[in-house]
């Protein structure tokens, strides 16, 4: 019985509402269109795959009832908090089995990743893809015990995000996958279209 879930963390789409930092480089009308295209790209992709659950993590939470959302996918929200409140509480609250957290920006996720961190969580505790800039683009643990608290005290959007999270492990494994980046800020969207990224993305 597949007992893998698969979340994704989103933000309600509406203008002005995401990436504000993208947003300063490029306009907000093309940030948050952007970030729709990216969004729903990965729900796509990953969604329908059986070899996990599919869960779409909301917020804010009243976001849940608006109609951004695919049909015939579970929908969750967020809940109250800074990130690692929201993100512990995920670990916390799903159902029993390895579970991994990513974001609604990775343009490069594909099927495939997924399935990479799943598989690594049979040998290790947390499973991370790192990112360029200190911090994480998927987050997962097998749960096989009562989940660790390891997203207190994070230093969040900072060249520490990884390595503090890491030290909330406490002598549980940690394993890897490759680095995927996120989509932040203008230079990270240039790199992307210089890698033919803008063609694959619909506007």
């Amino acid at each position: 019985m597949n007992n893998n879930f698969l979340v994704m963390m989103v933000k309600r789409p509406a203008c002005g509402a995401v990436k504000s930092r993208l947003a300063a480089g490029i306009g907000v009308v093309a940030a948050t269109s952007a970030y729709r295209t990216m969004m729903y790209n990965s729900i796509r992709r990953l969604a329908t795959d059986r070899r996990w659950h599919f869960i779409l993590a909301i917020a804010p939470d009243s976001a849940v009832f608006e109609p951004f959302w695919p049909r015939n996918i579970s929908l969750a929200a967020q809940g109250s908090g800074d990130l690692g409140d929201r993100m512990q509480r995920i670990m916390a609250s799903m159902p029993p089995g390895p579970v991994i957290i990513i974001g609604s920006d990775i343009a490069g996720m594909r099927p495939a990743h997924i399935a990479r961190a799943f598989k690594k969580l049979g040998d290790v505790d947390a499973v991370f893809s790192p990112a360029g800039d200190g911090g994480y683009s998927l987050v997962g643990l097998k749960r096989s015990l009562r989940p660790p608290a390891i997203f207190n005290n994070v230093r969040w959007s900072s060249p520490h995000t990884l390595d503090d999270t890491l030290l909330n492990l406490r002598g549980l494994k940690a394993g890897y996958i490759e680095v995927l980046h996120d989509i932040d800020t203008q230079a990270d969207w240039e790199h992307w279209k210089s890698f033919g990224g803008a063609g694959r993305l619909c506007f």
